[in-house]
Parts: C-alpha cells; structure tokens; sequence
C-alpha cells in the first residue's frame, strides 16, 4: 500500500478541532479563540506555499503574525465603526472584533524566510519551502 504524504493533513485536524472548540460556545472549559474567522485559501507549488485570508477592513498595523514551534499564528482586530440608529441604520451585518488563526506548518517550511502583504483586505502570507534535504550516502567498510 502507497502512502500519498498531505502536508495539510493536519493542518486540516487543527483546523477542525479549533472549529468544534469556537461552536462549543462560552461555557465551563471552553476557550473562545475569536469573534469572526477570516476565510483563508492555502496555495502550495514547488517552491512555496502562500496563504490568503479574507480580513476586509483591517489595517496591517492590527495584523499580528508569528511563527513558534511550526506553527503559524494569524490574529487581529477589525475596529468597530460606532453606529447608530439616529444615522439611518436599521441593521448592521458586518463583522468586527478579534480574530485568531493557528495553522501547523510541514517540515519544508522556512520559517526564517516568512513575508506577509495586505491589499485590498487580502492577507498574503508566502511561507518559501526549504532545499530539499538529500540522502546522504554511507560506505560500508569490510572488517577482516
């Protein structure tokens, strides 16, 4: 039987048991990570991976990323606008506050190589792979 190697396997589990965590709601024993999650896509090639999330209205100076332990840390903040009903709204659909995303990295990742741009309320995070790792081939002696 092939074994077929999914770099995002687990980031995918994380991903998963972070969800069931945040739908558990506010009581005894849980933690609430986050008020919104921002989408995310994650893009892999041969040379990088590149992660995308969707953070409409949120300034780069209110985005905090790190990396520990191969696990890559995405949180903020959108601002609340103040409104009110006197200004004509009668419903209020967009999200604001905090926002907290974690996603274990492959062994290929370079962690000391990280970059993060935000455009247009894109995060773009490129995360370059490692050089490959060649086996290195070991001489057996013969002992007589």
């Amino acid at each position: 039987m092939a074994y077929h190697y999914q770099p995002w396997s687990l980031l995918n589990q994380l991903q998963r048991e972070l969800e069931r965590a945040h739908e558990g709601g506010a009581g005894e024993g849980s933690i609430a990570t986050a008020e919104w999650t921002p989408a995310v896509d994650i893009k892999e090639d041969n040379e990088k991976f590149v992660l995308y999330a969707d953070i409409p209205g949120v300034k780069p100076e209110d985005i905090d990323i790190s990396m520990e332990n191969g696990v890559l840390t995405i949180k903020g903040e959108k601002k609340n606008e103040t409104q009110s009903e006197q200004e004509g709204y009668k419903r209020v659909e967009r999200i604001y506050g905090s926002f907290y995303r974690r996603f274990s990295l492959p062994d290929t990742a370079n962690a000391d190589a990280i970059s993060a741009k935000s455009k247009n309320g894109v995060l773009e995070i490129v995360i370059p792979k490692r050089e490959a790792v060649k086996p290195k081939k070991i001489s057996v002696e013969s002992i007589e």
